[in-house]
C-alpha cells in the first residue's frame, strides 16, 4: 500500500525553485569533498548530496532545517521524497 503525504500532492517541478547551486552539493563544494547524486529541497533550493555520498547533506539539511520534500535533480528521474512520511512521489512530465 502506498502512503500518502500531503507535501507531496499535486507537486510539479515548478514548485521548486532555482537551485542555489547548479550540478554541485553546496557543502560538498566548502569541504572539498565529492559526492554520488544530488537532492534539491522543495523549500529554499539547497542543493545537497544523497545519503549513498559520505557527507548526506540532503538529508542534514533536513535535520537542520525541517523541509520535508526534495527531488532528484538527477537528469531525467522524476522522484521526490519526503522525509517526515518516508515516502516517494512521481512529479508529473513536462508537458502534463
Amino acid at each position: 500500500m502506498v502512503k500518502s503525504c500531503e507535501h507531496l500532492q499535486n507537486l510539479t517541478a515548478a514548485d521548486f525553485p532555482l537551485p542555489k547551486t547548479h550540478e554541485a552539493c553546496e557543502e560538498c563544494l566548502i569541504e572539498g569533498t565529492h559526492w554520488v547524486a544530488l537532492r534539491e529541497c522543495q523549500a529554499c533550493g539547497h542543493v545537497g548530496c544523497c545519503d549513498s555520498s559520505p557527507g548526506r547533506h540532503a538529508t542534514r539539511h533536513f535535520h537542520s532545517t525541517g523541509h520535508p520534500v526534495m527531488r532528484s535533480v538527477t537528469s531525467g528521474d522524476r522522484w521526490t521524497w519526503c522525509y517526515v512520511h518516508k515516502t516517494y512521489g512521481q512529479l508529473p512530465d513536462e508537458g502534463q
